[in-house]
């Protein structure tokens, strides 16, 4: 497959795809294929996406999968688990981070207690700063760039 690249407001190309690995794109690049509506930036497009220079950051932009819905919010859901239940890691598995869950669950089981004051501790802030987010700074944060800790 064939892709075309904009640059300075060229259009450069076609490329392979082994070629365009050694320009080292950045996210904000954009980028063009056959089938293709419209130019999108590289970091859009799923087969570009391990190509990609991890030193750039990534501009937030809600992908077509996970759009920002402010009605699915799980924010003040998530901050309430972090206070109430945060030392089983409820909050984790309410955001779909089951590893960072099991991780405050084992923590607290496997030492028979003796680590609910610190995982309890590192809840309550982490349920504190979910809920002093903005709605959509917490769906940038935690569903587009799935920042599991802090």
């Amino acid at each position: 497959m064939n892709y075309y690249i904009g640059d300075a407001g060229h259009q450069r190309g076609p490329f392979t795809i082994d070629q365009l690995r050694a320009m080292n794109l950045s996210p904000t690049t954009l980028v063009w294929r056959e089938g293709m509506p419209q130019w999108q930036p590289a970091h859009l497009l799923p087969e570009l996406q391990l190509l990609l220079s991890h030193s750039t950051p990534m501009p937030y932009a809600s992908s077509p999968a996970q759009p920002y819905n402010p009605t699915e919010s799980k924010r003040v859901l998530a901050g309430l688990m972090g206070i109430f239940l945060g030392a089983l890691g409820i909050h984790k598995f309410v955001l779909g981070f089951t590893g960072a869950g099991l991780v405050y669950l084992l923590v607290t089981v496997l030492t028979c207690g003796v680590a609910l004051s610190i995982t309890g501790l590192l809840s309550l802030i982490e349920g504190i700063i979910y809920l002093s987010k903005s709605d959509e700074e917490f769906h940038r944060l935690y569903v587009v760039e799935r920042r599991a800790w802090f």
